[in-house]
């Protein structure tokens, strides 16, 4: 657990601890959605993953693009999620990965 030393800090380290792991989940339907494509998987398997990747992409990104308005998330990771998530959402997860190392860098050198 980190210390934020401002309440902005701690919202933002908040909605990175909400994100992160809703965004490897996402990364792992997406996962399991490609094997299933790729090994001819059952159509009903194929629809579901299919689905909820659409329906996880489209809300991390509006709440990832509200939280970057609300400068509670960096542009940046915002950007891979809306931009990127939708063809590839483990540049996502792997932006969410990096802020949790940085903050605990961050805490650890203060």
């Amino acid at each position: 657990m980190t210390v934020a030393s401002t309440p902005l800090e701690a919202r933002t380290d908040r909605v990175v601890r909400v994100l992160a792991p809703i965004s490897l989940v996402h990364s792992l339907i997406y996962a399991t959605l490609l094997v299933a494509m790729f090994t001819d998987g059952p159509e009903s398997l194929r629809s579901v993953l299919g689905w909820s990747h659409g329906l996880l992409w489209i809300a991390m990104s509006l709440v990832c693009v509200t939280a970057a308005s609300r400068r509670l998330l960096p542009v940046r990771t915002a950007l891979a999620v809306a931009v990127l998530g939708g063809v590839g959402p483990f540049i996502g997860t792997y932006e969410f990965i990096r802020l949790r190392r940085d903050a605990g860098a961050t805490i650890r050198s203060n």
